[in-house]
Order: C-alpha cells, then sequence, then structure tokens
C-alpha cells in the first residue's frame, strides 16, 4: 500500500476559523502554455478562462514549474537559453493557514545561456540547470532568481552529453558520461561536494534518462532498474532497486513521481507503464494501455490518481492504488505517435479542480472536471499551444 505523505502547503488550506485580522479567502490558479512553433508563453486565468498575457522568449520552449509555484523555467534547447517567468501568485505558509499573494505573472530580466540547456531539476528551492551541449550543470537558488539575481554555480562533468543534475543538500548529483562514446546515455551517477570534488564511487546507472522525487525519494531511471537517493548522516545514500524479474524485457526512461502518495510513474514501452512502490516487496507494477501513450501526469491534489494521454485521443485515469484504469474519456483527435519524437502533441497539465489537456492541432486546451471526471469545456488560443504548466493554491487576503 502506498504510504501517505504530509500535502504540500502551496495546495489548498483548509481555513475554517476566522483570525484576529479580517480575512477573504480566495483561490489562485493559472496555466502557463508555450507554442510549439513560436517563441511564446501564454498566461490564463484557470478561473475565468481569460488570456492574462503572452510573453515573448527566444524559442520555443519546455516549461517547468517549481514546488513554490512562484517560478516557471522556459527552457529552449534550440535557442540556447533558460528564461525564467515570475507566475504572481505566491502562497505563504502560516501553520493554521496560508496567505495568498496574486500579481501580475512578468519575464524576469534573468536569464541563463548555454549550448543545448535539456534537464531542468529543483529540490527544495535548488535548482539544477543542465546543458548537454557542455555537459555543465548551473546551479541557482529560486528565491535568488525571482529577486533578479543570475548569479549560478557550475559543476561540470567529463563530456558533453545528453545528462542531468540534482543539487541535493550539501552535494550534487551529476550524471557520468559514457567515456567512449559521449553521444550515447550517461552511465552512472557521480556525486560532488560544493567545491565539487567527487564523494565515492561513480554509482553505475547504464542507459540513465529520467529522473524524479517523491517526498523523501529522488530516483533515476536505468536500464536496469532504478536508482534511489535519500539523504544520510554523510551525504546522500544510493541504492539500487533492480527490475522484477517477471517484467518483460524493457526499461523506463520517463518518471514522475507521486504527491501525497509515495510512488513513482514511468514508462515502459510505448503501450505500458510501471507503477513503482520501493516499499513494496514486489515494487513494480505493469499497466498495460490500450494504445501507444502520449503523456502521464500525477494528481497532487487527488493524490491516489494520475492521467494517461493515450494516441487514440482518450483521457485515463489511473487509481494507483488499486494499479487499474478505472475512467477514460475521448478528448481529441488522434494523435499518432509514429513520426519525430518532437511533434506537436498534446500535454497534461493539474490545477486545483481540472485537467488541462492541450490539443495543438486544433488550438485548444481542453478542461476536465478532476473531482467527477467528466469534460468541463475547452480554452482556445493562438498558435499550437503545446507545453502547459499549472501554478496556483488557495489562502487568506488578508485586510490589516
Amino acid at each position: 500500500m502506498m504510504r501517505l505523505l504530509k500535502c504540500s502547503t502551496a495546495l489548498a488550506f483548509a481555513l475554517g476559523f476566522a483570525g484576529a485580522s479580517q480575512a477573504e479567502e480566495l483561490q489562485a490558479w493559472r496555466y502557463f502554455v508555450s507554442d510549439h512553433a513560436q517563441p511564446s508563453i501564454t498566461v490564463v486565468d484557470a478561473v475565468s478562462k481569460q488570456t492574462l498575457d503572452t510573453l515573448t522568449v527566444n524559442g520555443p520552449a519546455a516549461l517547468h514549474r517549481t514546488s513554490s509555484g512562484e517560478s516557471v523555467f522556459a527552457i529552449q534547447g534550440a535557442a540556447g537559453v533558460v528564461n525564467v517567468v515570475s507566475t504572481g501568485i505566491s502562497v505563504h505558509d502560516h501553520g493554521d493557514h496560508g496567505d495568498l499573494k496574486v500579481e501580475d505573472a512578468s519575464l524576469l530580466d534573468v536569464s541563463f545561456a548555454g549550448a543545448k540547456p535539456s534537464h531542468f531539476v529543483e529540490h527544495g528551492g535548488a535548482i539544477a540547470l543542465f546543458f548537454d551541449g557542455e555537459g555543465i550543470s548551473r546551479n541557482v537558488m529560486e528565491d535568488a532568481v525571482l529577486q533578479g539575481d543570475a548569479t549560478f554555480v557550475e559543476y561540470k562533468t567529463k563530456a558533453p552529453h545528453h545528462g542531468v543534475s540534482v543539487a541535493y543538500g550539501d552535494h550534487v548529483l551529476l550524471s557520468e558520461p559514457n567515456e567512449e562514446k559521449p553521444d550515447e546515455l550517461p552511465v552512472g551517477i557521480r556525486v560532488v561536494d560544493r567545491a565539487g570534488d567527487m564523494v565515492g564511487d561513480v554509482h553505475a546507472c547504464p542507459d540513465l534518462h529520467g529522473e524524479a522525487s517523491s517526498g523523501n525519494l529522488l530516483a533515476f531511471a536505468c536500464a536496469t532498474g532504478l536508482l534511489l537517493v535519500t539523504h544520510g548522516d554523510n551525504g546522500p545514500q544510493v541504492r539500487h532497486l533492480p527490475y522484477a524479474e517477471a517484467l518483460p524485457a524493457g526499461k523506463s526512461t520517463t518518471l514522475i513521481g507521486g504527491r501525497g502518495l509515495q510512488y513513482f510513474l514511468g514508462n515502459y514501452g510505448p503501450d505500458r507503464i510501471v507503477l513503482i512502490d520501493p516499499a513494496e516487496a514486489e515494487a513494480f507494477r505493469l499497466i498495460e494501455l490500450p494504445v501507444r501513450r502520449v503523456h502521464f501526469a500525477v494528481d497532487p491534489v487527488r493524490s491516489k490518481f494520475a492521467y494517461i494521454f493515450t494516441e487514440d485521443g482518450q483521457l485515463h485515469q489511473l487509481d494507483v492504488l488499486s494499479g487499474t484504469l478505472v475512467q477514460s474519456l475521448k478528448l481529441t483527435d488522434p494523435y499518432s505517435m509514429d513520426g519525430h519524437w518532437s511533434d506537436p502533441r498534446p500535454r497534461i497539465a493539474v490545477s486545483g479542480t481540472e485537467i488541462a489537456v492541450t490539443d495543438p492541432l486544433k488550438g485548444l486546451i481542453h478542461l476536465v472536471n478532476a473531482e467527477i471526471f467528466e469534460p468541463a469545456g475547452s480554452i482556445s488560443l493562438d498558435g499550437k499551444p503545446f507545453n502547459i504548466v499549472a501554478v496556483g493554491g488557495s489562502g487568506e487576503k488578508h485586510d490589516h
């Protein structure tokens, strides 16, 4: 059974009492949507369904929100730059309630340039930006970036490669390139201290591709299983969780981590996903899909659910406790997985009570009521809306 974790304070707050000062309970959610071909990010009010702004960046961007929800990093691999958006929404935890602050979203006057930026990983407000074309991680702190500080610390690997890095307390985890063939996937993880000096040996992880966090666990996907990382007395503790012998041949190359429940969800072949609970004796559960998978996401509010969009245009609701697909909805025309991996295809994001699915070929965001899993309308956008993230929460607005 999945282990329950404390829900993030950046989500909804229970507000069942009156404080010493008058307070108004508010909810604010925004979608940030990048275009598949144009260098733009559209800001949409998820409550009113109105477009608030369109921000111009350098190229088509992959979007990554931070756990605080106060910033969105726009990774533009072809343009060689990472821009940062202030979402304008912040929720500050005061124990018995949260204070909600809402301002205009804005493109910060902060950017990070380099060859082929690819992976974004945030851990406790520390952000690692990995540049494949240089084999370099440029690490920043979110709170400093929001203040306009572009200072970063560099950590270099042995060669340019398609890699990843994670800022992890007083250490940094860096992918280890294949020295003989750096253009192939990494072969392991190297732990370094803040000075960049190696700690211990390289942890083997052949064909490393995919990283995620869930609760206090960090995981990397390898050809042989997962590398699991936890905090230890003397730095990161790393162990290998091999794939179960009962699984068919295959591997995960994309991981996402559960919220509220500790688990990981990974791809495992084009028409299967694998549900991973490292705390269980049988850690891997294979889930067959009706057709090939396009995208998948976890629900940060309704912790027992995750969602998978398949190429037949259907959105499926996965119960992660039972490991079964419990409901399905037809949302779009088919999006075949034949063709180039980067062709425009739907992406999923989850706000407070909604699931949003982009439909780039129709210029739409389809909305699904997450509480009853039924269609809830759509939002029209110019161009080809592609990558999407949802940011927001609920809290009190005080009149002091």
